[in-house]
């Protein structure tokens, strides 16, 4: 089974591409992030013409995650327990849930695609946010892995982190910001603390996931690497390849991110299949 994440930046935007990758690469299941549209919005012809179903958690113009998948999702969830708000205080004094998280299971397997609060500055309401969003998820992950310790579970999307120091391109330029503070990286390390791991850094151990738009970021490759697939243990034993495909920053109108993707050999004693391979 393909899996891979991606931070499409509007979907609505980008529809012709993301579907014309999932095509051409042979995608299964893509988890997507910053969809920025509403249901109604979500243009799912395209993707049930490819052969692939959506389910979506989108409430407005921002933020919004989806999953695409030519395989049968089911026990999907909108949101995980204890999941902070944000925002202007509803009437009943809550803050609004936004839409970050998504989870499904495919094939016996739990995926989840996550959008990770960006933080915007380190004295920013946001960055406590993001913290407390963070804390919680590894929380529930937590809870989850001690529940159903054999069945393969991922968070994959934008993590909004850089966890290393070679995760960005001059770590001087981001001296005093987030992404890449003290705490935030502390935060992700919980996820490892717990079980997860990077799938995919052990198989492709360099490269970016993310150059910004501006000041020719991409052709300097001044980039950084936010976008993870952190898996259990179960999940990782199934991980059989993996990369970052590059080459979809590249071209009219991309996003400011681009797909990563893993490869699962569900059944190792089971027969091949004919579907054509992109690792080489």
């Amino acid at each position: 089974m393909r899996v891979a994440t991606w931070n499409v930046n509007s979907i609505r935007a980008r529809v012709g591409r993301v579907v014309d990758w999932l095509v051409r690469e042979d995608v299964d299941v893509l988890g997507m992030q910053e969809i920025k549209c509403k249901e109604s919005q979500f243009p799912f012809e395209a993707f049930q013409e490819a052969g692939y179903d959506v389910v979506l958690h989108g409430l407005n113009q921002w933020n919004g995650v989806a999953f695409a998948s030519r395989l049968p999702m089911e026990d999907v969830a909108n949101t995980f327990t204890g999941m902070p708000g944000f925002g202007k205080p509803l009437d009943d004094g809550s803050l609004p849930l936004e839409a970050r998280a998504l989870g499904v299971t495919v094939d016996g397997v739990r995926l989840w695609t996550l959008y990770v609060p960006n933080g915007r500055a380190l004295d920013d309401p946001h960055y406590s946010y993001k913290l407390a969003w963070l804390q919680e998820l590894a929380e529930q992950t937590k809870a989850w892995l001690a529940a159903h310790p054999d069945q393969p579970l991922a968070l994959m999307g934008d993590w909004n982190i850089a966890p290393l120091d070679s995760d960005v391109w001059d770590l001087s330029v981001f001296e005093g910001a987030t992404h890449v503070s003290a705490p935030e990286r502390a935060a992700f390390a919980a996820f490892e603390q717990i079980g997860l791991s990077d799938v995919v850094r052990p198989l492709v151990p360099t490269g970016y996931t993310y150059w910004d738009y501006k000041q020719l970021r991409f052709p300097r490759n001044e980039g950084m690497r936010i976008d993870f697939i952190m898996g259990s243990q179960p999940f990782a034993e199934l991980v059989a390849d993996a990369r970052i495909d590059r080459n979809e920053r590249k071209g009219d109108a991309p996003s400011d991110h681009v797909p990563v993707v893993v490869d699962l050999d569900l059944d190792a004693s089971g027969d091949d299949d004919d579907r054509p391979m992109i690792f080489g």
